[in-house]
Protein backbone atom coordinates (compact mmCIF):
# COMPACT_ATOMS: atom_id res chain seq x y z
CA UNK A 1 0.00 0.00 0.00
CA UNK A 2 1.27 3.46 -0.96
CA UNK A 3 -0.01 6.80 0.38
CA UNK A 4 0.70 10.01 -1.47
CA UNK A 5 -0.02 13.37 0.13
CA UNK A 6 -0.20 16.18 -2.41
CA UNK A 7 0.31 19.49 -0.59
CA UNK A 8 -0.14 22.72 -2.49
CA UNK A 9 2.10 25.47 -1.16
CA UNK A 10 0.60 27.94 1.29
CA UNK A 11 -0.54 31.38 0.17
CA UNK A 12 2.28 33.40 -1.37
CA UNK A 13 2.90 37.11 -1.72
CA UNK A 14 1.39 38.67 -4.82
CA UNK A 15 3.86 38.85 -7.65
CA UNK A 16 5.19 42.36 -8.08
CA UNK A 17 6.44 44.14 -11.15
CA UNK A 18 9.73 42.62 -12.24
CA UNK A 19 9.55 39.95 -9.55
CA UNK A 20 10.39 36.36 -10.38
CA UNK A 21 7.50 33.96 -9.61
CA UNK A 22 9.93 31.23 -8.54
CA UNK A 23 11.25 33.37 -5.65
CA UNK A 24 7.89 34.45 -4.21
CA UNK A 25 7.76 34.16 -0.44
CA UNK A 26 4.83 33.04 1.69
CA UNK A 27 2.43 35.79 2.69
CA UNK A 28 1.54 36.42 6.34
CA UNK A 29 -1.51 34.25 5.74
CA UNK A 30 0.72 31.49 4.34
CA UNK A 31 3.01 31.67 7.38
CA UNK A 32 -0.11 31.17 9.54
CA UNK A 33 -1.85 28.49 7.48
CA UNK A 34 1.13 26.21 6.81
CA UNK A 35 2.07 25.50 10.43
CA UNK A 36 -1.61 25.24 11.43
CA UNK A 37 -2.40 22.68 8.72
CA UNK A 38 0.84 20.84 9.47
CA UNK A 39 -0.17 20.50 13.13
CA UNK A 40 -3.66 19.30 12.18
CA UNK A 41 -2.45 16.67 9.74
CA UNK A 42 0.33 15.73 12.17
CA UNK A 43 -2.29 14.48 14.62
CA UNK A 44 -4.11 12.45 11.97
CA UNK A 45 -1.48 10.64 9.92
CA UNK A 46 1.71 8.74 10.57
CA UNK A 47 5.03 10.42 9.92
CA UNK A 48 5.86 10.55 6.19
CA UNK A 49 8.73 8.36 5.06
CA UNK A 50 9.83 11.12 2.71
CA UNK A 51 9.10 14.77 1.92
CA UNK A 52 9.71 15.89 -1.67
CA UNK A 53 9.30 19.53 -2.65
CA UNK A 54 9.37 21.81 -5.62
CA UNK A 55 12.41 24.06 -5.41
CA UNK A 56 10.25 27.21 -5.59
CA UNK A 57 10.63 29.21 -2.38
CA UNK A 58 6.94 29.11 -1.42
CA UNK A 59 6.77 25.31 -1.75
CA UNK A 60 10.01 24.74 0.19
CA UNK A 61 8.86 27.12 2.92
CA UNK A 62 5.60 25.18 3.25
CA UNK A 63 7.46 21.85 3.29
CA UNK A 64 9.72 23.12 6.09
CA UNK A 65 6.71 23.76 8.34
CA UNK A 66 5.49 20.20 7.80
CA UNK A 67 8.96 18.74 8.29
CA UNK A 68 9.20 20.54 11.62
CA UNK A 69 5.91 19.02 12.83
CA UNK A 70 7.05 15.52 11.81
CA UNK A 71 10.57 15.98 13.24
CA UNK A 72 12.15 15.60 9.82
CA UNK A 73 15.42 17.48 9.38
CA UNK A 74 15.35 20.26 6.81
CA UNK A 75 18.31 18.69 4.98
CA UNK A 76 16.22 15.51 4.54
CA UNK A 77 13.66 17.32 2.37
CA UNK A 78 14.26 16.16 -1.20
CA UNK A 79 14.39 19.12 -3.61
CA UNK A 80 12.79 18.20 -6.93
CA UNK A 81 13.04 21.02 -9.52
CA UNK A 82 10.78 19.20 -11.99
CA UNK A 83 7.73 19.80 -9.76
CA UNK A 84 7.77 23.58 -10.41
CA UNK A 85 5.25 24.41 -13.18
CA UNK A 86 4.95 20.67 -13.90
CA UNK A 87 2.28 19.15 -16.10
CA UNK A 88 0.42 16.06 -14.92
CA UNK A 89 2.69 14.00 -17.20
CA UNK A 90 5.83 15.36 -15.53
CA UNK A 91 4.36 14.87 -12.06
CA UNK A 92 3.47 11.29 -12.94
CA UNK A 93 7.08 10.70 -13.95
CA UNK A 94 8.31 12.13 -10.64
CA UNK A 95 5.84 9.94 -8.72
CA UNK A 96 6.59 6.80 -10.76
CA UNK A 97 10.27 7.19 -9.91
CA UNK A 98 9.83 7.50 -6.14
CA UNK A 99 11.75 5.08 -3.91
CA UNK A 100 9.68 1.90 -3.42
CA UNK A 101 11.07 1.47 0.09
CA UNK A 102 9.03 4.58 1.06
CA UNK A 103 5.29 3.99 1.48
CA UNK A 104 4.07 7.37 2.76
CA UNK A 105 5.32 10.34 0.78
CA UNK A 106 4.41 14.03 0.89
CA UNK A 107 4.87 16.04 -2.30
CA UNK A 108 4.85 19.86 -2.09
CA UNK A 109 4.11 21.85 -5.20
CA UNK A 110 1.73 23.86 -7.30
CA UNK A 111 -1.51 24.07 -9.18
CA UNK A 112 -2.83 23.39 -11.71
CA UNK A 113 -0.56 20.34 -11.89
CA UNK A 114 -1.44 18.96 -8.45
CA UNK A 115 -5.17 19.09 -9.14
CA UNK A 116 -4.69 17.48 -12.55
CA UNK A 117 -2.50 14.65 -11.26
CA UNK A 118 -4.85 13.93 -8.34
CA UNK A 119 -7.82 13.70 -10.69
CA UNK A 120 -5.86 11.61 -13.20
CA UNK A 121 -4.66 9.11 -10.59
CA UNK A 122 -8.08 8.71 -8.92
CA UNK A 123 -10.64 9.64 -11.60
CA UNK A 124 -12.26 11.68 -8.81
CA UNK A 125 -13.27 15.30 -9.13
CA UNK A 126 -10.99 17.23 -6.79
CA UNK A 127 -11.86 20.70 -7.99
CA UNK A 128 -9.27 23.40 -7.48
CA UNK A 129 -6.80 22.33 -4.78
CA UNK A 130 -6.57 25.53 -2.72
CA UNK A 131 -3.40 27.02 -1.29
CA UNK A 132 -2.20 24.89 1.62
CA UNK A 133 -4.72 22.25 0.54
CA UNK A 134 -3.78 18.63 1.05
CA UNK A 135 -5.21 15.55 -0.60
CA UNK A 136 -4.30 12.03 0.51
CA UNK A 137 -4.31 9.42 -2.23
CA UNK A 138 -4.02 5.70 -1.58
CA UNK A 139 -2.82 2.98 -3.96
CA UNK A 140 -3.05 -0.79 -3.58
CA UNK A 141 0.48 -1.51 -4.80
CA UNK A 142 4.04 -1.77 -3.54
CA UNK A 143 5.50 -0.12 -6.64
CA UNK A 144 5.28 3.61 -7.35
CA UNK A 145 5.91 2.87 -11.04
CA UNK A 146 2.50 1.15 -11.24
CA UNK A 147 0.57 4.33 -10.50
CA UNK A 148 -1.40 5.48 -13.52
CA UNK A 149 -4.86 6.61 -14.60
CA UNK A 150 -7.48 5.58 -12.06
CA UNK A 151 -5.24 3.37 -9.93
CA UNK A 152 -5.77 5.29 -6.71
CA UNK A 153 -8.49 6.61 -4.47
CA UNK A 154 -8.96 9.78 -2.47
CA UNK A 155 -8.73 9.02 1.24
CA UNK A 156 -9.10 12.50 2.70
CA UNK A 157 -8.75 16.21 1.94
CA UNK A 158 -7.65 18.96 4.28
CA UNK A 159 -8.32 22.57 3.27
CA UNK A 160 -7.92 25.94 4.97
CA UNK A 161 -10.99 26.90 6.99
CA UNK A 162 -11.91 29.72 4.61
CA UNK A 163 -12.00 27.44 1.59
Amino acid sequence: MKNLYLVRHAKAEKIGFGQNDFHRELSNEGHTDAPRLARIIGTEIQKPDLIVSSTALRALSTARYFAEVFNIEEEDIVHEPEIYEASARTLLSVINNLDNSKNNIMLFGHNPGFTYIAEYLTKAEIGDLPTCGIVQLSFDTDNWAELSNGTGSVVKKWFREEE
